[in-house]
């Protein structure tokens, strides 16, 4: 592959207006898409006492039921996920009949709670209202039944399956008396309580509501409404959170894994507002600190080139904060492009214009590296394969679970890592024979 035609292929930022105008580097992606059916069951896992019924062909039950047989979260063989395979009458005719003889069988072993009726591509296709099934089976058996739409054929991986199921959660609600708890929406990857964001709250008194979708209940989401706030820290849960504002008032606040200092604070800020709470005298010292860590690192970083793949952080903000580094984006690498992050895409562009493309194959970015020459590459790759062409990996997995100032601490840190490593391998190649 000649890489200086492939990078000739790419687009920049300036020239991208949408996502289907950004570059594919290849037509085949690793490790491939889940669709949203895989979203669907990663929410409904973290909901102790929910079904989950799939509705759709045999295909898609065996690779939902292998999915969840995984771990003890959903179960096992005889767990919370059972399903509903269609044949072709069913397509002729409507799914229905099927769905409804398949509820009563499953209520009658189960005693479900609640159910989430998860439809795939083929439901979709036929165009059966399972909306209106739902509701139906809900009224009949007297227990909260969602559908929730899983097809795969408009979106291009599993996240809206996991957003779909969280948004309905709210149809479970019902209004409640208010009271002084907050609800963390969107947690999904280690555990609330062991992030920097839980001991600021818990030691500023504030009460922990419902967290979903990592460990709660059916009881916890039905009680939810009357909270005094809710904190979306992962942007799939931001819809569930539009919706409750619109149905029961219920503020919320974003607070994704920010890594900037300044939008930290001003998430802090923005949350103890809500919860009409004094900001505790700590967070103006975790915020000098880390702004004095900031200044101290772009002494060391600025002018690095680097390639961003995938991390934990929000793509665009993270992006600016590096550019703020004045480190030099070469390629990121972005599935959407969504409205909310325009003001960071065109900080960004101010600066630099750095080529878009969508997440690739790892393999014709060997040829991308040849050409733009990165000093680093963020995100999942082959650390020694990238030593090979004197790149340093950054790593910010560990990210994944952590909240507040402690993100902008860890990934300065994986960053001055990567910069020693970087510095390392020159010494080396300066040492060896020529």
């Amino acid at each position: 592959m000649d890489g200086h035609k492939l990078v000739a292929s790419l687009k920049r930022m300036s020239e991208i207006e949408e996502v289907k105008q950004i570059t594919h580097l290849t037509h085949v992606l690793f490790p491939g898409t889940h669709c949203p059916l895989m979203g669907a069951a990663l929410a409904v896992r973290g909901i102790q006492d929910a079904m989950m019924m799939v509705i759709g062909t045999d295909e898609c039950a065996y690779y939902t039921k292998s999915l969840t047989l995984n771990g003890d979260s959903f179960g096992g063989l005889d767990g919370r996920c059972v399903s509903v395979v269609l044949d072709s009458g069913d397509v002729t005719f409507g799914s229905r009949k099927r769905v409804v003889a398949a509820f009563k069988e499953m209520v009658e072993e189960y005693q479900p709670k609640v159910v989430f009726l998860v439809t795939t591509c083929l439901v979709e296709i036929i165009g059966d209202d399972m909306d209106a099934i739902a509701d139906e089976l809900s009224e009949q058996y007297d227990i909260a039944v969602m559908a929730v739409h899983t097809e795969h054929f408009k979106c291009e991986n599993h996240l809206p399956g996991i957003t779909r199921t969280l948004e309905a959660c709210v149809d479970m609600m019902k209004p409640q008396p208010a009271n002084d708890k907050v609800n963390v929406l969107g947690q999904r990857m280690g555990s609330f309580e062991g992030t920097e964001l839980y001991q600021v709250l818990t030691q500023s008194g504030v009460k922990i509501g419902l967290q979903i979708p990592s460990n709660c209940s059916v009881e916890e989401i039905k009680g939810a409404s009357g909270a005094k706030a809710n904190i979306v820290v992962n942007d799939t849960a931001l819809p569930m959170a539009k919706k409750m504002k619109r149905k029961f008032g219920t503020p919320y606040v974003v607070f994704e894994k920010f890594v900037a200092p300044q939008r930290i604070y001003q998430a802090y800020t923005q949350l103890f507002e809500a919860l009409d709470y004094p900001p505790p005298k700590m967070l103006e010292e975790k915020y000098r600190q880390a702004m004095e860590q900031t200044e101290q690192a772009k002494q060391r970083l600025q002018g690095l080139r680097y390639i961003y793949g995938n991390t934990p952080y929000p793509l665009f903000e993270y992006n600016r904060f590096l550019v703020d580094l004045e480190m030099i984006p070469l390629v990121i690498q972005t599935a959407d492009l969504p409205e909310e992050d325009l003001e960071d895409r065109l900080y960004i562009q101010s600066k630099h214009d750095p080529y878009l493309v969508l997440p690739a194959n790892i393999a014709p970015l060997q040829f991308v590296y040849d050409v733009l020459k990165p000093n680093f590459y963020l995100g999942h790759e082959y650390a020694h394969r990238l030593r090979k062409k004197k790149i340093a990996l950054v790593r910010s997995d560990q990210a994944a679970s952590m909240l507040g100032f402690e993100i902008t601490h860890y990934a300065l840190d994986s960053l001055q890592k990567a910069q020693e490593e970087l510095m390392q391998m020159h010494r080396m190649l300066e040492r060896s024979p020529a």
